[in-house]
């Protein structure tokens, strides 16, 4: 006797699917849903779950119009975010238009400032900002093309650069 087969979606997948997607995990998911999109418009992705405590377990964001996307999750008791452990340990790189504008609102939603604009010796223009859990982000707008041998020069002066 044949078994049936369960039908696939129809639904087409997406044209461009991300290889890497960040997971991060913040105690208050909800919170941090809120304050990333009013400091670094990010927008809502998808639906928010709720986990047998009533408070949001997963949540995703991404980059307005469609753009890459992470997750975010609300992680067992004993995890403690980088605020509470005193130290960062990663920080994400997204790349943004109109860095200044982007970095204005941000200031004006209480981000913590790590770094003010500046541009880099590659050829970003970037600033670093903290969200209220921690997490250090570096948003950056590609301003100038530079040659492997001006970035190797520029790196040899300088000690500190991301």
């Amino acid at each position: 006797m044949a078994t049936k087969k369960k039908a696939l979606s129809k639904s087409k997948p997406a044209k461009r699917q991300q290889s890497i997607v960040p997971y991060l995990l913040y105690n208050d998911v909800a919170a941090a849903l809120t304050w990333l999109k009013k400091a670094f418009g990010f927008e809502e992705h998808g639906d928010r779950f709720k986990g047998p405590d009533g408070k949001v377990a997963h949540a995703a964001m991404q980059l307005p119009s469609g753009g890459d996307l992470f997750m975010m999750g609300c992680p067992h008791r004993a995890y403690k975010n980088p605020r509470q452990l005193g130290i960062a340990t990663q920080m994400q790189y997204i790349t943004v238009k109109e860095i200044d504008r982007h970095f204005a609102r941000a200031k004006k939603a209480g981000a913590k400032i790590l770094e003010e604009p500046n541009d880099t010796f590659y050829g970003d223009r970037r600033y670093g900002a903290e969200d209220p859990e921690g997490h250090q982000w570096y948003f950056a707008e590609h301003v100038r093309d530079v040659s492997l041998a001006e970035m190797k020069k520029a790196m040899q002066s300088k000690k500190t650069d991301h």
